[in-house]
């Protein structure tokens, strides 16, 4: 799996998006600072204005064209505020010629960060050069218990899924249904599906049903291409729920699975059958159902 993308465009592109959604002192300020880095390279510079962004800037939402939008693909800037905007942009201005001192400039901007600025930080995380370089990083981020710098990695976010290794992308997943984050956000969740995954989820599945606690169905959009006899039950289970969306997992699951007797269970339901052939039920719409 792979997501390319071309640098100068995307940067570009959120240039433009930045100087609509700022007041024209704000396009001063931000012009005033290229000017001042492309002339100087100094540092110290460079993280004052990455900094600063707020108080100049302000952190007002803002909107993107459809077509803008399509240039940043699979990069989403769902819910940006102007400031992180303007950090995510800023990074993409450092040099790249020397990976040493451009992976360093970046370390250096994690070391202090305040809550906001690592919100924007692991959100560049797709847009940064040296991609291998931050994989230690995202781990490290994954670890944290600030909601919103979770978001940050986990959700419309490209760079987990095409860098984590397996262990740290299975700690990713399973630390969003620990914390309730909408999974169906997490970019990649269908190709970095895994046999380890569907084993740790069931677990994960077990211990609340002993508990008492509800599962949430959309743990079994990892286990489905991973159904075997051992899990099946658990299947059956929720086949069988009195929880729409529970069932709907099911069938989905049973759909996904290329298990003669998951088949064959999906079989006896060919209303739910037709509704996945015809694209009506997907694990979007038992989403909705479950944030509804």
């Amino acid at each position: 799996m792979g997501y390319a993308f071309n640098r100068e465009s995307v940067s570009g592109t959120l240039y433009q998006v930045l100087l609509s959604n700022i007041s024209e002192k704000g396009q001063h300020w931000i012009s005033d600072k290229l000017r001042t880095w492309q002339a100087q390279r100094a540092m110290q510079a460079f993280n004052l204005a990455f900094t600063a962004a707020p108080r100049f800037l302000g952190r007002d939402a803002v909107n993107v064209t459809g077509e803008q939008a399509a240039v940043l693909l699979p990069f989403r800037l769902e819910e940006y505020t102007a400031d992180r905007l303007f950090r995510v942009w800023w990074l993409m201005q450092l040099q790249e010629d020397d990976q040493k001192i451009y992976v360093q400039s970046i370390e250096n901007l994690f070391h202090a960060a305040e809550m906001n600025e690592l919100v924007a930080l692991y959100g560049a995380l797709p847009l940064l050069a040296f991609p291998e370089a931050w994989k230690m990083r995202t781990a490290e981020g994954i670890r944290s218990n600030i909601g919103v710098v979770l978001e940050a990695i986990m959700l419309h976010n490209p760079y987990p899924a095409q860098y984590l290794d397996e262990p740290a992308w299975n700690q990713l997943v399973m630390k969003a249904f620990f914390t309730e984050k909408p999974v169906q956000h997490i970019v990649g969740i269908d190709e970095r599906a895994n046999a380890s995954l569907a084993r740790i989820l069931t677990d994960f599945a077990h211990e609340r049903w002993a508990a008492g606690r509800t599962v949430h169905p959309l743990i079994w959009r990892m286990v489905a291409p991973f159904i075997h006899e051992g899990n099946f039950e658990d299947i059956k289970r929720i086949w069988f729920s009195e929880q729409h969306a529970e069932r709907e997992a099911a069938a989905l699951a049973c759909a996904a699975s290329a298990w003669q007797p998951a088949k064959d269970l999906l079989a006896t339901r060919p209303d739910l059958q037709s509704d996945i052939a015809a694209g009506t039920l997907t694990w979007s719409t038992v989403a909705s159902r479950v944030n509804g």
